[in-house]
């Protein structure tokens, strides 16, 4: 790194705050995007920044975003690099900013039911010190042990109950942030305001891309008093769609709805075990060496001819698992319930009692742990969330499914409904004997895939964001706007310092 610069940075950081160490860069040339486990396991580097820092109060990213202008020189803001869409990646030279330091619950008010919390808050950290003071944001994405609530507000990510509490981007009330040229952006703290543009929702989502956000303002909700499960098996996917659209369309708000397709209740059980395809879990820690490796060669046979393993899929019962939770008052949980099981029973539903609700609870999170073993055999796995309205999302499901198909083994579930419509969450795993075409065959996958997404007329995410896995669809799914997008950024931002590269731009 010019030595001016690094002197430059020696005055606004302490030494521990700063770091050139090769390990750390390398570290931080990526998040957790699967193009770049696929280049590890080449032997390939991602572009590596010139430094990593940490900074722990607001004035020391002013002073870095003014420094950062002089010597031209991209800062890329990162929470905890738990991303799959390459948003933190560096695309040239630059400054990584980890805002895991400022982690402070900095106003919670039990009165008006917000919190003022600093965008470095790792987010199962804030949740529990909400919980143990008798409150809950209601936000719990799968990344929650290992994403921020930065990285929340830039991509607008959605947790487990946005059925009830919505998605991030419904929770927050104000923003502030560190804009290009050094200043500071807080947006008045209302519930609802006539006032023009809603800046703070520009920011939201932007990825880095128009300022550092570095804390928010977002409702809080009384913890729950009572939570209830429950679990019913569809013979199609149809049928229960049309249940969830009624559920939703009637008022009931369940906080989770979780319906899995075939190959999805299959891989996961009934509820009440786990059927693992490709995890070795279940097996006795004494397997024979040999044995495992039979089994590993057998599994990345599978992955390597998608189309006739799709195919004989087809051929699995055709029982599709709903998941349904209802938390709040326990009057409120206990009428939502009755009347969620009406609906679900006219529309076919078999009801399988609490156990597979209860099950999906405490297991919520492991399937973000559980992708090891595919990449231990050099296969991948990654997912496609995309969303669009109830009249679009049959033929959404059908045609990415085939379109993914093609090139790899796909399951889906649908994780996230709304009066209007849903989203579908497609896991796919495939591999390649020629390590060479692993690259091009992951990219081919997910042309293929928003290719289908954007014909259809859905949004090409619903809660993963963009980066730049999904720049190339930014002016389809836009349009006009993104130029109007592009203006903003000029203007804003005219060194283009604030994570270039990135959605589109």
């Amino acid at each position: 790194m010019d030595g001016r610069l690094r002197a430059s940075l020696g005055k606004i950081f302490r030494d521990e705050q700063i770091s050139e160490e090769v390990s750390a860069l390398i570290i931080y040339s990526r998040d957790l995007n699967p193009i770049g486990t696929i280049f590890t396991q080449q032997g390939r580097l991602m572009t590596k920044p010139d430094a990593v820092v940490w900074p722990d109060e607001i004035g020391q990213i002013q002073e870095l975003v003014k420094l950062a202008n002089t010597y031209t020189i991209p800062l890329i803001p990162y929470g905890s690099g738990s991303g799959v869409c390459g948003g933190a990646n560096p695309v040239g030279r630059g400054i990584i900013v980890d805002m895991k330091k400022m982690a402070r619950i900095r106003k919670l008010d039990t009165y008006s039911l917000t919190a003022e919390v600093e965008s470095g808050f790792i987010g199962e950290l804030f949740e529990r010190e909400l919980n143990a003071k008798g409150y809950t944001l209601g936000h719990f994405p799968s990344s929650i042990w290992c994403s921020t609530v930065g990285g929340w507000l830039a991509a607008r990510s959605a947790g487990q109950l946005s059925a009830r509490y919505g998605k991030i981007e419904d929770m927050v009330l104000g923003i502030e942030a560190v804009m290009p040229d050094g200043d500071i952006l807080k947006t008045k703290v209302t519930p609802r305001s006539a006032t023009g543009p809603d800046f703070k929702q520009v920011l939201v989502g932007s990825e880095g891309t128009l300022g550092i956000i570095t804390a928010a303002t977002l409702r809080i909700n009384p913890y729950p008093a009572s939570r209830r499960f429950s679990g019913f098996m569809f013979h199609t996917v149809r049928d229960a769609l049309e249940a969830i659209r009624e559920l939703m369309q009637t008022g009931v708000r369940p906080a989770a709805v979780r319906l899995y397709d075939e190959i999805d209740t299959f891989m996961i059980g009934s509820g009440k075990g786990s059927k693992k395809l490709l995890s070795h879990e279940q097996e006795d820690e004494h397997t024979e060496d040999f044995k495992k490796a039979i089994i590993k060669k057998a599994e990345r046979m599978v992955l390597t001819v998608p189309t006739i393993v799709n195919r004989v899929i087809k051929l699995l019962p055709a029982n599709n698992l709903l998941i349904l939770t209802f938390e709040g008052a326990p009057d409120m949980t206990a009428v939502e319930m009755e009347r969620a099981t009406r609906i679900m029973q006219s529309h076919g539903g078999r009801d399988m009692g609490e156990d597979p609700g209860k099950y999906w609870w405490e297991h919520r999170y492991d399937v973000s742990f559980n992708l090891s073993p595919l990449y231990s055999i050099r296969a991948f796995a990654d997912t496609i969330e995309v969303a669009t309205t109830w009249d679009k999302l049959m033929s959404l499901y059908e045609r990415m499914r085939e379109a993914i198909g093609r090139h790899a083994l796909v399951m889906a579930h649908f994780s996230h409904v709304y009066q209007e419509g849903g989203s579908i969450y497609f896991t796919f795993a495939a591999s390649t004997y020629d390590e060479s075409q692993k690259e091009a065959l992951y990219r081919q996958t997910w042309k293929d895939a928003l290719d289908t997404a954007t014909d259809v007329g859905a949004t090409i995410s619903h809660h993963h964001g963009i980066g730049m896995l999904k720049a190339q669809w930014m002016d389809k799914e836009h349009g006009k706007a993104m130029e109007i997008y592009r203006q903003l950024k000029k203007i804003v931002d005219p060194n283009n310092i604030m994570n270039p590269g990135k959605m589109g731009l």
